[in-house]
């Protein structure tokens, strides 16, 4: 192995690359900061930088939907201090086929967060307010957006009069944002919506009739982080988040002439946030059959938000026809929600906004797609200092097959 300085952080490679500069492994050995190792992988299919959590990642070949399932020890013989920082989750994968790849190097993860928010719909609003309630520890401030200014200033004025009085608790400043700041922040969250199926135009999975206007929307926004060099977390809630994170990957990083130049957003940097509720509601149809009550203590929930969605009844036990019924259940519960007369969004707006954003903030396990070899996949995961840990399971053969089939079928749409 080649080891090396650069911005005061130590690197790592099999590799050499001679312009930087060489340093000795004792020198290496000492330092108490992340330690990077480089590697080069076509963009098109990796991300910029991830969470070594387990020696099998360190000299990563390849990425995909692998990335769930744990590997077979791989004995690469590495130094003791080294394994040491894996197991303290020290160490960072570092992708320098991206232009901006030494941007991680100096990027200062926040303490607590600035956030700023696009869209003040059903949806916009009632995550900001759990975003207010909830999100005091983590969240500094909060910036709002709307194209209707009457719905800034409503909001304004609303979130910041929620307030509980003789507590030390934290509340998150609420304000109004002009467009062009909208990128002054460590997560910029789009909730903009455009073509939500009226009640009564009921359909299977009615978030693929937003993919045409939100993609057009949200790629504009794609190319404005790029304008500003946005390093953030870009935070995706509005349908189908799975391929509108695709849709600001691929947009935001051609350059003018349409050519990919990567100098947009990395892939590590897109988050959708549309699983938590799916999880949700398995969890409420768990409840209703003996047969699946322990789902939200041993299962688990993969796949994109609606159509491909793959719920696991038990990791322990997992059972094919009881996860097909449960995963059914799941995918319509928002047509039951309509048939009732109202829109499902609140329950979207907490379990699939507020609290997993909070828990990203917060390093903390939550349920969110993010890239797995060129494809946006939900899964369990959670943001840390050195980068994305994507849960690793021992995953039942059968469960891998569907996953790997629902995968593939997301990646073909776009």
């Amino acid at each position: 192995m080649f080891f090396y300085k650069l911005k005061d952080k130590i690197l790592i490679s099999q590799s050499e690359y001679k312009e930087l500069k060489r340093i000795s492994e004792s020198e290496a050995k000492e330092s108490k900061e992340i330690i990077y190792v480089l590697n080069r992988i076509n963009p098109l299919k990796s991300r910029r930088y991830f969470s070594i959590t387990d020696p099998s990642l360190i000299f990563l070949k390849e990425e995909g939907i692998h990335l769930l399932q744990k590997s077979k020890k791989i004995d690469y013989d590495l130094p003791l201090w080294l394994n040491e920082r894996i197991k303290e989750k020290r160490v960072s994968s570092l992708n320098t086929e991206y232009p901006n790849w030494q941007g991680v190097l100096t990027y200062k993860f926040p303490s607590r967060w600035k956030v700023n928010i696009v869209g003040l719909g059903d949806v916009g609003g009632t995550l900001l307010t759990g975003l207010r309630l909830l999100g005091g520890s983590c969240i500094e401030s909060i910036g709002i957006y709307d194209k209707n200014i009457n719905a800034i200033k409503r909001w304004e004025l609303e979130a910041n009069q929620i307030f509980y009085p003789f507590t030390a608790q934290k509340f998150p400043d609420v304000y109004q944002l002009r467009e062009e700041n909208i990128f002054d922040c460590d997560m910029f969250v789009f909730c903009a919506t455009v073509g939500v199926p009226s009640l009564g135009e009921e359909q299977e999975d009615v978030r693929m009739r937003q993919f045409e206007g939100n993609s057009k929307i949200i790629s504009d926004y794609a190319r404005k982080a790029r304008e500003k060099s946005f390093k953030g977390i870009f935070a995706i809630i509005s349908d189908p988040v799975d391929l509108l994170c695709k849709a600001v990957f691929l947009t935001g990083n051609k350059d003018t002439s349409g050519e990919f130049d990567f100098k947009g957003l990395a892939a590590d940097q897109i988050r959708g946030y549309g699983l938590g509720v799916m999880h949700a509601r398995a969890v409420y149809y768990s409840k209703q059959n003996t047969e699946t009550a322990e789902y939200d203590r041993e299962g688990r929930a993969f796949g994109p938000h609606g159509q491909g969605l793959v719920i696991a009844n038990s990791l322990k036990k997992y059972n094919e026809s009881l996860s097909k019924v449960l995963t059914d259940q799941t995918v319509k519960a928002n047509l039951e929600v309509r048939k009732t007369g109202f829109k499902p969004y609140v329950a979207p707006a907490l379990s699939s906004g507020s609290y997993p954003l909070i828990a990203t903030m917060s390093g903390k396990w939550h349920y969110s797609a993010t890239f797995m070899g060129g494809v946006f996949m939900g899964a369990k995961n959670r943001l840390l200092k050195s980068g994305t840990e994507i849960e690793r399971l021992n995953l039942p053969v059968n469960l891998v097959e569907k996953i790997k089939e629902n995968y593939k079928e997301l990646g073909n749409i776009l």
